[in-house]
Formats: C-alpha cells, sequence, structure tokens
C-alpha cells in the first residue's frame, strides 16, 4: 500500500540560499537546507525560464527540428521549443509558441492549443515546458536566430518519428513526452 502525506508541511525546509552563479540565461543557487527527518545538507538548484515546447501536427505526423547541441556534442532531431530571456507570464507563452514554431520552422500555425505544463528536470531545476498543438499550417520561412543557422526542419510520419527515437538520434525527454500529450488528446494516431 502506498502511504501519501496529508499535511501541508514541507518536506525540506530552507534554511538559507545563496547564488553560486547567474548569467543571462539561468542562476544557478545553493541552499542550506533541512529535511523532515531533522538532518540538515545542501541543494543546488538550476533557475531557468520557462519555455514552449510545440508538436506541429500536420498529414498524421510532425515536424521536427535537428541542430547541434553542444553540451551533448551532437545533432539531434527535437520539436520547435523556446524561451524568453527573462520569465514570461503563463498567458504569454502561446505566443512564444507561435513565435518559436515560425522562427525555427517557417510554419504559421491556424490553431495553437494547450496540451499541459511538464516539469523539465525538477530533481535540480525550476524550469517548466509549456506544452502546445500546432495545427492548420502554412509554410513560410524561417526567421532563425544566430546560433540557429545549422537547424534543419523535416516532416515526419510517426513510425518515422518513432525510427529516429530507436536511433537513438530523438532523445529529447520534453519532446517526446509532448509527443504523447498530443497523442493523448486525439491529435496523433499511435497506431500509424
Amino acid at each position: 500500500m502506498t502511504e501519501h502525506r496529508t499535511s501541508d508541511a514541507p518536506d525540506v525546509v530552507q534554511l538559507s540560499t545563496h547564488v553560486a552563479y547567474r548569467n543571462r540565461w539561468m542562476t544557478v543557487r545553493e541552499d542550506q537546507v533541512r529535511h523532515a527527518d531533522g538532518s540538515e545538507g545542501l541543494y543546488a538548484v538550476v533557475e531557468k525560464p520557462d519555455f514552449a515546447v510545440i508538436v506541429p501536427v500536420h498529414d498524421g505526423g510532425v515536424f521536427l527540428v535537428e541542430q547541434y547541441r553542444y553540451p551533448v556534442q551532437g545533432r539531434y532531431w527535437e520539436l520547435p521549443q523556446g524561451s524568453l530571456p527573462a520569465p514570461a507570464a503563463p498567458d504569454s507563452m502561446t505566443t512564444v509558441a507561435a513565435s518559436e514554431l515560425a522562427e525555427e520552422t517557417g510554419l504559421r500555425a491556424g490553431t495553437v492549443q494547450p496540451l499541459g505544463v511538464l516539469h523539465e528536470a525538477y530533481g535540480f531545476a525550476t524550469q517548466r515546458a509549456h506544452v502546445f498543438a500546432a495545427t492548420e499550417l502554412t509554410v513560410g520561412k524561417p526567421d532563425r536566430e544566430e546560433t540557429e543557422s545549422d537547424m534543419r526542419c523535416d516532416w515526419f510520419s510517426l513510425p518515422q518519428m518513432w525510427s529516429l527515437v530507436a536511433a537513438g538520434r530523438f532523445t529529447d525527454a520534453p519532446s517526446l513526452a509532448a509527443v504523447l500529450l498530443a497523442q493523448r488528446q486525439g491529435l496523433l494516431d499511435p497506431s500509424s
């Protein structure tokens, strides 16, 4: 039987905090904490602004982008995504989603529908992914940032997309979770 907490008291209490590192995209802080059992420890927390992940649905498949990801030293496929340098209000994330889709792919969406909110890596980061489906797509010209000049965009059927996953070429966790949310909403047929 699973035990569920009924108390509103936090399991971990912050005793002190200080910023260990900060740049325009992120802050890393170290918190001295007290655990529920009374023991004390250190917790490192990465603060990053929320971002939008867009599932561009077309003809039973999805558009993906491929780019070089420096931290993992390789080129990978993923869904279009992006954020603002400063925290964005949750209601403005729809605008961020539509803008990132157009910027990275050139696609314009007739409909941008929220599918849910996911934590990126809540074991150490505050960042959340706001997931959107984009439908009624029209093709335009991408307007990529300088750092995205190597980006490619292509359409994949679901079997082709799952082949990329199996081959280790599509490994972005928020993108994969977003595809599952789109399937759950009936926007993608998992049997195709």
